[in-house]
């Protein structure tokens, strides 16, 4: 009998075209999608997370969409619990796994043998009324002296992982990201790295931020409130929803949340490519190559016969 199939990871920031890719990968590959973005795990959670709609999907199986209430916090353990089943299950089928996403811990808590560090409930809840008092700039500033790299990583408005990394960093008396062992590979993967000229990514962030708001967006979270919303730790932070979420408040324009959502992407954007260029064994591709898929396609079988 022939081995599993390996799982192939198309990673890298938002707006690259990861989804068009990995539908056509999927096609040629006889393969089916396993989200990684972190957002689109959240029910509801569509048009601000350009989640993708049947015609996007083509025909493929897309799983681990809408799992989570908007009300529930993200759970990175629980998503990598769920995800692996799945992987699992395509690869004893001999079906090929193609994980897709923008999500780095998430990525990496599936295709690492990754221990996550414990949880101290106290300590916890200290540094939650810390946020709650102070807000996460404030937050975001504490985790800036104590660990530079991490707070890059974490956007100052996330006050749910600054809280995180403030934890472990207490807690083992190191930086958050020392703190996490290397990684071993779980499983045999095929990583691709897709990535596109800086402005032009800048340009794809403001036309996809006008599309949410011409699709309705608003809308959305308008709905998305009544279903819990901003009780929610985790969706309520999420980029565009915070935004529109502050605009019905009063606290922002609508022309200031717009901008603000392009802005804060872009940033986030920064950093989802400062995270995933620092792993080694992804091959990268520009998104705009005429010949993108005929030479992503080329480099998993290449690969794939390597191993």
């Amino acid at each position: 009998m022939s081995a599993p199939p390996p799982v192939v990871a198309v990673v890298g920031p938002t707006a690259t075209g990861k989804t068009a890719l990995a539908v056509a990968l999927a096609r040629r590959l006889g393969g089916e999608v396993v989200n990684a973005d972190s957002m689109q795990l959240y029910r509801g959670m569509d048009i601000g997370t350009a989640k993708p709609g049947p015609d996007e999907r083509g025909g493929v199986p897309h799983h681990l969409l809408d799992l989570w209430s908007v009300r529930e916090p993200a759970s990175v353990a629980e998503y990598r619990r769920v995800a692996r089943s799945e992987i699992d299950r395509l690869r004893a089928a001999g079906v090929v796994p193609l994980l897709v996403g923008g999500s780095g811990l998430y990525v990496r808590a599936v295709l690492d043998e990754l221990e996550f560090p414990g949880t101290d409930p106290a300590v916890r809840a200290r540094l939650e009324g810390d946020l709650a008092a102070h807000g996460p700039a404030q937050l975001h500033d504490r985790l800036a002296r104590l660990d530079p790299q991490a707070a890059a990583a974490v956007l100052p408005s996330n006050g749910r992982r600054i809280v995180r990394a403030l934890e472990v960093i207490e807690l083992t008396g190191a930086p958050f990201r020392a703190s996490l062992p290397e990684p071993r590979p779980h499983y045999p993967v095929v990583g691709i790295g897709l990535d596109r000229e800086p402005a032009e990514l800048d340009g794809r962030v403001a036309r996809r931020v006008d599309r949410m708001w011409s699709d309705g967006f608003v809308a959305e979270v308008e709905g998305l409130v009544g279903q819990g919303l901003r009780e929610g730790p985790t969706a309520s932070r999420a980029l565009g929803y915070a935004q529109v979420l502050a605009q019905l408040d009063g606290t922002l324009t609508p022309a200031e949340a717009r901008e603000r959502t392009v802005s804060t992407t872009r940033r986030f954007v920064r950093r989802q490519r400062s995270w995933f260029r620092r792993d080694a064994t992804l091959t990268w591709f520009d998104g705009a190559r005429p010949d993108l898929v005929d030479a992503v396609t080329a480099e998993v079988a290449a690969r794939t016969i390597e191993r």
